[in-house]
């Protein structure tokens, strides 16, 4: 993975981090904990030590400024505020999807939809596991657990791709577009009607926002529950099929399926950064920064940390490092979907395990893509057909 070993930092492009993102990531660590992106105008940390203490201390880095880009599309959220306000935003959300409340309230729909996806491939012609698979799976669930079932799945899948563009795109500096306003406008439409049912998950914790924030913040609920799964499924699949073995490990002993789901998250994690703000001049690992600087946390880096992971660049299911990945985030900020995520892959790993012996790729590995958030786009397989 040095293959970048000897390009300067300052003549890394976009299409360097699209198409060869760890290897930039291994080069900015070479520098230092803390180097200069000049593409980015920003601070990137590469150590895993260093970016818990960054996530966790949302007094000196901050998400509440106007450059970050989910608020620029959707407006002030629980994602992009801090302090009480943040504390104001998010609780509602986080009473609402506890993690033993999710298993009792989705499990049983999550197992049951993943089933009955995996029951429409068709066995002649094989499967994209993405299309078929780890997309609809995401919509469809994060829908349920918003209370939006009457919103057709593929409405929602639209309206959630506009949002993650212009997010991007807006986090990159880019002009977040006229379409996904649109998008909003119409995702607002469904949030507010589904809040005037009583009892809905939407309806309870409208009590305690107001209209605005509440479609904002149901708004990066979607981005968060729709993204993150549909990569984090669609990369697990990858590695498992990439991987010399481990397919068929997870087959013969489904109690390694978690372990299979973990080093995936760690390998390849959905969302490859965080962003935060400085709030006023500082040192971090001896680097001068200043107030209103951009730092970077690169949750793709910091999994990889070769102080941390022994062949950091490698799938193992039977890897047993002393601290866990940081793919969900921590501190005031750790995703509070992550059971909802879990509960995903793993029920769509069962049922493909289940219906699909012999579960091959069809053709070469697809590579993995994106800037900010990373995922393959397409896992085209095949199986062994039923004799008879």
């Amino acid at each position: 993975m040095n293959s970048m070993s000897h390009i300067d930092l300052g003549s890394v492009s976009l299409r360097d981090l699209e198409v060869a993102h760890h290897e930039v990531l291994d080069r900015m660590r070479t520098i230092g904990p803390v180097a200069w992106l000049p593409l980015l105008a920003a601070w990137v940390v590469t150590d895993r030590e260093l970016a818990v203490q960054v996530l966790r201390d949302s007094e000196r880095f901050t998400v509440d400024d106007p450059r970050f880009g989910t608020a620029q599309v959707v407006g002030p959220s629980m994602l992009s505020l801090d302090g009480e306000e943040h504390q104001r935003h998010r609780g509602p959300f986080v009473v609402a999807y506890r993690p033993a409340e999710v298993n009792r309230r989705f499990g049983p729909m999550i197992s049951q939809t993943a089933q009955e996806l995996v029951g429409r491939f068709d066995p002649e012609r094989g499967t994209d596991l993405v299309s078929a698979l780890a997309a609809p799976l995401a919509t469809t669930v994060a829908g349920c657990a918003l209370g939006l079932d009457a919103t057709e799945p593929q409405d929602l899948l639209s309206w959630y791709r506009l949002i993650v563009a212009a997010t991007e795109r807006a986090t990159l500096g880019r002009s977040p577009g006229a379409a996904a306003e649109v998008a909003r406008r119409q995702l607002a439409e469904v949030v507010e009607a589904a809040a005037t049912e009583p009892g809905s998950v939407l309806h309870q914790i409208g009590q305690q926002l107001a209209v605005e924030e509440l479609v904002a913040n149901a708004a990066v609920f979607l981005f968060g529950a729709i993204e993150t799964t549909e990569a984090m499924i669609a990369n697990l699949f990858l590695h498992l099929l990439t991987s010399r073995g481990a397919l068929d490990e997870v087959r013969d002993d489904r109690a390694a399926i978690d372990a299979a789901i973990e080093e995936s998250l760690r390998l390849e994690p959905a969302a490859a950064r965080v962003d935060r703000y400085a709030t006023a001049d500082l040192s971090l690992a001896g680097v001068s920064i200043r107030a209103g600087d951009l730092v970077i946390v690169s949750l793709a880096a910091v999994n990889r940390d070769p102080a941390v992971y022994d062949r950091p660049h490698e799938f193992d299911l039977h890897r047993t490092p002393a601290v866990g990945h940081l793919a969900f985030v921590t501190g005031p900020h750790a995703c509070l979907g992550a059971q909802l995520a879990r509960l995903q892959a793993r029920a769509a790993l069962n049922a493909v395990l289940d219906e699909c012996p012999g579960l091959r790729l069809s053709g070469d590995p697809p590579p993995v893509g994106g800037v900010v958030f990373r995922k393959v786009r397409s896992l085209p397989v095949r199986w062994t057909l039923p004799v008879g």
